[in-house]
Formats: C-alpha cells, sequence, structure tokens
C-alpha cells in the first residue's frame, strides 16, 4: 500500500507542476482535464501526508521515550504515542476505503425514475410524495433537478416521473435508491381504519455520453407531436414534443417539455441512452454477480429495499436493518443520515471484499 501511495503522490505533484506551465493554462481542454485528475487525487493525497505525519509523530514520542529521564516529559511522550498510534489505525482505513476500486459512474449526473407499483391510487399519491423528497433533497444539496418527463393522475398523484440530476458525483450518493419502496398507512378513502400497503419503484440510471455507450440510429424511430401539458390538453399547434422509439427493446421515451423540437430531441436521446444502459449495467450484474454483488442490494429489480411506516412513524431501510423515525420530515428531504449510512455499509462490504 505504501508504494501505492508514493506513487499517487508522485504523479500528483507531476500533474500540479504541469498546471503551472503556460502552454496548459493557455490550453483550456488540457487545463480543465488536468484539474479534474489533481481533484480525484487530492483526498488520497491530504490522507497520505496525514499518514507520514502521523508516522513521524510516533517515531518522534517512541524516541523521546527510549531516551527521556523526566518523568512528566515522559508522560507526555507516552500520551503522544497513544493518540498517534490511534490515528494511524484511523487513517489507514480511510486510506484503505480512498483506495478501492471507483465505480466508472460515480462522478456522473443522473436519471431518477419514479413508477407506481402495487396500490392503486395510493401508489400514485405516494409516488409523488416520494418525488417531493427527493426534489427537497436536491434542493439542499444545491443540485439541480429538471423534470424531464411526467405523467399525472387525477387524484395528484404521479403516474410516471423521470428527473434529471445535475452536479458532480450524484450518481454515487444516490445508487443505494433503486428498486422497491413500501409504504404501509391508512388511505384517506379507508372507512374502516385499515392499514393499505403500497409500492412504488425507483431507478437511479447514470447519464451517459457517446463514449461510454452508443445507441445506433438506424434502430430508433422518431416522431413529432403538438407539445402537452401535464393534463394531456394540447397547448400550441407546434410539433415540439419528440417521440422515440427503440426498435430492439421496444423502449418508448416522450419528452415535450422544452418549447424546443430540438431541445427535446436532444433530452430523449440522452434519456434513451440512460436507459439502455441501465439495461446492460443489470445483464452485466446477473451474469458476473460481481457489480453489485459485493455491495449493497442484490441488483433485483423486485427487491424491497425500504419501508415507510406511517402508523409507527418509521423508515427503515432492509439493506443495512436501520430504522428513522420522524416520518413527514424525513420525506421533505432529511435523508442525509440514511444516505450516508448506505454510503458507510457499502464501503465497509467492499473493504472487507478486497481484503479477503
Amino acid at each position: 500500500m505504501l508504494d501505492k501511495l508514493a506513487n499517487i503522490e508522485k504523479k500528483y505533484l507531476d500533474l500540479r507542476e504541469q498546471m503551472m506551465n503556460p502552454e496548459i493554462i493557455s490550453d483550456n481542454k488540457k487545463s480543465i482535464q488536468l484539474s479534474r485528475d489533481v481533484s480525484g487525487m487530492q483526498e488520497i493525497y491530504d490522507l497520505y501526508q496525514d499518514y507520514k505525519k502521523a508516522h513521524q509523530q510516533k517515531q518522534e514520542a517512541q524516541e523521546m521515550i527510549d531516551t527521556e529521564q523526566d518523568t512528566e516529559m515522559l508522560d507526555m511522550a507516552k500520551e503522544q504515542l497513544k493518540e498517534s498510534e490511534t490515528l494511524i489505525e484511523q487513517l489507514d482505513i480511510k486510506i484503505k476505503v480512498a483506495l478501492l476500486p471507483k465505480d466508472p459512474n460515480d462522478e456522473k449526473n443522473i436519471y431518477l425514475e419514479i413508477r407506481p407499483a402495487a396500490g392503486g391510487d395510493e401508489a400514485w399519491l405516494f409516488a409523488a410524495e416520494l418525488l417531493r423528497m427527493y426534489l427537497g433533497y436536491a434542493t439542499k444539496k444545491w443540485w439541480k433537478p429538471e423534470i424531464t418527463e411526467q405523467q399525472l393522475s387525477d387524484i395528484g398523484g404521479i403516474k410516471f416521473v423521470m428527473v434529471k440530476i445535475s452536479w458532480n458525483s450524484v450518481y454515487s450518493i444516490m445508487k443505494f435508491e433503486s428498486w422497491v419502496h413500501r409504504v404501509q398507512r391508512i388511505p384517506t378513502t379507508e372507512s374502516q381504519g385499515r392499514v393499505h400497503t403500497s409500492t412504488v419503484t425507483v431507478a437511479i440510471m447514470p447519464e451517459v455520453e457517446d463514449v461510454d455507450f452508443q445507441v445506433d440510429p438506424k434502430d430508433v424511430e422518431m416522431d413529432t407531436y403538438a407539445a402537452s401539458s401535464s393534463g394531456w390538453q394540447n397547448a400550441n399547434k407546434n410539433q415540439t414534443g419528440v417521440r422515440l422509439r427503440h426498435l430492439p427493446s421496444g423502449l418508448i421515451v416522450n419528452i415535450w417539455d422544452s418549447k424546443s423540437q430540438l431541445q427535446n430531441k436532444d433530452r430523449a436521446w440522452s434519456v434513451l441512452k440512460a436507459r439502455l444502459y441501465q439495461i446492460e449495467l443489470d445483464k452485466k450484474t446477473a451474469e458476473t454477480k460481481s457489480l453489485r454483488g459485493d455491495q449493497i442490494g442484490s441488483g433485483d429489480r423486485s427487491e424491497k429495499i425500504r419501508t415507510y411506516n406511517y402508523p409507527q412513524d418509521r423508515v427503515t431501510d432492509h439493506r443495512i436493518h436501520q430504522s428513522w423515525s420522524n416520518l413527514p420530515v424525513f420525506l421533505t428531504g432529511e435523508i442525509d443520515d440514511m444516505i450516508h449510512a448506505l454510503v458507510l455499509e457499502n464501503q465497509t462490504r467492499l473493504l472487507e471484499e478486497s481484503m479477503k
């Protein structure tokens, strides 16, 4: 590990020196790429500097213990040795986590897809609440959410919604939200006070570029239509809505939000590529059992990952067997504690796997 850290340190310092080169500074593309490379190495570089400093302090404390005669100074040295050893243990774990192989999608923007599953009207209503929760969370994180597709129900719920969320490394934070979310509560229309159970599926898909994944235009049919409002009433006579149909898979994407047909076309292609890319990721998961096999969740789209229990004011994530109270606040977007717990559990599992 130390050899690897030393090599990273050398590369980091070389890149920092290159960034000062006038030729690099004048080349915007190279300058941006170097900045990204340096930023990606910053955490490990800083941890290594702290690690070396802690070892130096430990060595100095040990030398003082071996030579010092004064009792007070000896006690101080022993305390310094203890603190240094504790810090080294903590940094050792942090460095091993930082050195874990990165998910190639972690730094990407995402498409968040929410679909009601079982439960009829209740599922539609809860899908709308999950949308508000994620939009609230995105706002608190200063991310940029944008609804790209949406179908509303007559009762104020959602039949389907797709949201693009843009910012640095959104996928690394949100990727564990995929799969089935279950809600247990008494519907407002329930006269006998019985608790009903409904489910909603959530999918988190990384935004992809052509360099990551390509779709053959010959496999896609495109139609245009008059853009509609959320109530499906014609908003204008212009053919600004875009519908893409991927012939091999049967996937259909409808985008009509923008007044520009060109913008809707670009968004539709982006959504289509994200969905097809996710299908490929799922195939790899099933074939190798490695993409998510040593991570949280099995990758099964029927997997129930979380239950929102209204009568008991509790939300439980079944993968990490942890629960949180104050459900109304949770649904406003105060989900940081759960997100952090999921990320930590995943890092722990990956670390244990890497040490086998």
